[in-house]
């Protein structure tokens, strides 16, 4: 069966994870996704270890599991771009691709003739997305950008972290790189969008501007519009949420748990099977805008009944009550849920260098074109001289671009 995309064709000139997340998304669904790489070195999350995976006898490989998460179903060359032969090689890529993805900085492909309106005079129907920091315009376009300084300059560290007045108080970073991996998901988007429209337009393709900052911005969501609205800056409520109350966690006798409370008969029912349905009847407590405003004194009420009983004792009885609860669970308790288990959300992928690797699944389910893993993150270089085959080249060629150091 043939995936929804399996007859696009990515060039993927990116690396770290926005750019490769948005092409293991394609690769996912069905594309043929080149991944270009540097001659020796190539992906510099290659090296982004530990941790490493293990092989068979439970020795560290070189194979840095930072890499593995954002480069499945796509085959790798190496070609140095530095050289008027790799660029050669990468302009006859792209006659016969439908899309490139590169997060060089601003005007860092230009110097080699595989900038957008270079390339684009090349294959005219090229959907060609550019993912960088800040963008194609703008004072800070020049910058370089990561996902750490998007996140502090975009305001999300903002409203992320411990109140102020309480112990370990300041702003901190979300524990994955989500900028990168929202900009991946946005880029991937902008993709089909383009690819849709070239199919309306008779096959005029464009270029697509993404920045990590942008993105950000875009992604404060309620919070943003919360600031726009008002013009009062949202403050942290470390996991508590500025427009529902109880709607954060909580302790219990062994641990903590989550109330995800988000309406008045799910209070109702919270204290009811609590033993204090007075609460939900108190008027500081018995709507949400009322309990938002003496959010103070109604969470350390229930922080000293949330004490009597376990988190699996309390998630059992709410459950039964339809009122949202569960656990913090650690990664070791997310893989081995039975539910993360029956939506196949684990799986593992041959590899030479490790016999198997382990794999997130990609989350899309399909009906009529599933998801499929085809490919492990390849080797540097692995399907080269398959690659440069497929456009010709004979073996006699590919030696002398080996020897001369242009793949």
């Amino acid at each position: 069966m043939s995936g929804a995309l399996s007859h696009i064709r990515v060039l993927d000139l990116s690396r770290i994870l926005a750019g490769p997340w948005a092409g293991q998304l394609l690769a996912d669904m069905g594309a043929d996704v080149i991944k270009v790489e540097r001659p020796g070195e190539g992906d510099d999350t290659r090296r982004w270890g530990p941790p490493w995976v293990k092989d068979e006898a439970g020795h560290d490989t070189d194979v840095a599991s930072y890499f593995l998460c954002a480069n499945r179903n796509k085959r790798s060359i190496t070609v140095d771009i530095t050289q008027p032969e790799g660029q050669a090689l990468i302009r006859e890529l792209v006659k016969r691709s439908d899309v490139v993805l590169e997060n060089y900085k601003l005007g860092g492909l230009k110097k080699y003739g595989l900038d957008y309106a270079a390339l684009a005079e090349v294959n005219p129907r090229l959907v060609y997305c550019s993912i960088t920091g800040f963008g194609q315009t703008g004072p800070y376009a020049p910058r370089a950008g990561y996902d750490f300084l998007i996140q502090g300059l975009g305001g999300l560290m903002s409203v992320t972290g411990l109140p102020d007045g309480e112990p370990g108080a300041g702003p901190m970073k979300v524990g994955v790189a989500l900028t990168d991996i929202l900009t991946g998901l946005y880029a991937s988007n902008a993709v089909l969008a383009a690819l849709a429209w070239r199919e309306k337009s008779g096959g005029r393709g464009q270029h697509i501007d993404m920045a990590l900052l942008d993105v950000q911005v875009a992604c404060l969501a309620n919070q943003a519009l919360g600031y726009l609205a008002t013009g009062n800056n949202p403050q942290r409520l470390g996991n508590s949420h500025p427009s529902i109350v109880p709607y954060q966690d909580f302790p219990t006798a062994d641990g903590y748990m989550i109330l995800a409370i988000g309406n008045d008969g799910q209070f109702q029912r919270f204290c009811a099977e609590a033993g204090q349905p007075e609460l939900a009847q108190d008027s500081r407590f018995s709507s949400n805008a009322q309990r938002v405003q003496h959010r103070a004194a109604l969470i350390a009420l229930l922080r000293q009944i949330t004490v009597q009983r376990t988190t699996a004792q309390w998630i059992e009885a709410l459950e039964a009550k339809a009122v949202p609860c569960g656990p913090i669970n650690q990664l070791s308790d997310v893989f081995a849920d039975p539910h993360v288990q029956a939506r196949g959300m684990h799986f593992e992928m041959s590899h030479p260098a490790a016999t198997n690797v382990p794999q997130v699944a990609c989350p899309i389910k399909m009906s009529a074109t599933p998801v499929e893993n085809r490919l492990p993150p390849p080797a540097v270089g692995q399907h080269t001289q398959e690659v440069l085959a497929e456009l010709g080249l004979s073996a006699e060629v590919v030696a002398q671009l080996r020897h001369s150091q242009v793949i």
